[in-house]
């Protein structure tokens, strides 16, 4: 694997972030598509097939091939300097949250995250996928069951929802997390799954049927508003308002003075 292109970024804003990276000429970034907030006009574009890591035809059709499992795009779109001089491009968040920054060379080289959370990184690094190992742990791990690889050296980009939490896991310790809100972990961390208490908590306690069983040595991220529970949030208020087309909601909002 090439060494990825060196970066410099900085990220701006709170509820709604967005990462600034800078460049040098010949230096390069990559991102998802639409994922670009702004970009100077030295800074060309260029789709990618795959993450832009691989190197031959059948290489790029592998890595392309590992992101339509992740249920991305084909494509990826490569943001390099070609005129002098420092250049920007900007890339922000889908949805509120954190953009959080990782050098993978302080982490062993590999980062484990939500197979969505993915935003841009230096060229070079490469975009996988990573499989639970355990039958049960892919059948019932919910959101956890494919998750995103990234691989290499230099800096990568995630998005995570809400607000970030870092812990770090002792050898042996374990942690309980909602599937949905395991934003990240490092490989040396075991993902396992465990029931969510007696059968009375798995159907009516609300929390789902299964939790996400870690167990450290390693660092683990969670996320407090997955994109998962942020839509269906939005859905069941989407839902609601059909329901106000009945005459009881009518009267509701004429008691409530919405006349619109």
């Amino acid at each position: 694997m090439a060494n990825a292109h060196e970066i410099d970024y900085a990220i701006h804003g709170s509820e709604m972030q967005f990462v600034e990276i800078e460049l040098d000429p010949g230096e390069s970034a990559v991102a998802e598509a639409g994922a670009m907030m702004f970009k100077d006009a030295d800074v060309e574009m260029a789709t990618l097939l795959g993450d832009g890591s691989e190197e031959g035809i059948l290489g790029k059709l592998w890595g392309a091939g590992k992101r339509i499992l992740t249920g991305e795009s084909l494509f990826m779109t490569a943001f390099t300097h070609q005129g002098s001089g420092k250049a920007r491009v900007a890339f922000g968040a889908p949805y509120p949250g954190n953009v959080m920054a990782v050098d993978l060379s302080t982490v062993g080289g590999t980062l484990i995250c939500q197979k969505d959370s993915f935003l841009a990184a230096a060229k070079g690094v490469s975009v996988g996928i990573a499989f639970q190992k355990k039958i049960l742990t892919g059948l019932f791990g919910g959101e956890g069951f494919i998750m995103q690889k990234l691989e290499g050296d230099g800096w990568v980009f995630v998005h995570m929802g809400g607000t970030v939490v870092e812990r770090e896991l002792g050898p042996g310790e374990t942690l309980h997390v909602d599937t949905g809100c395991l934003a990240a972990m490092t490989e040396s961390v075991d993902y396992d799954i465990t029931r969510a208490g007696g059968i009375k908590s798995m159907m009516f306690g609300g929390e789902g049927v299964f939790f996400a069983k870690l167990t450290g040595p390693g660092k683990v991220w969670m996320q407090s508003l997955p994109f998962s529970r942020l839509a269906g949030r939005m859905l069941q208020a989407h839902l609601a308002d059909k329901g106000e087309g009945s005459l009881l909601g009518q009267v509701g909002k004429f008691v409530d003075g919405d006349n619109r």
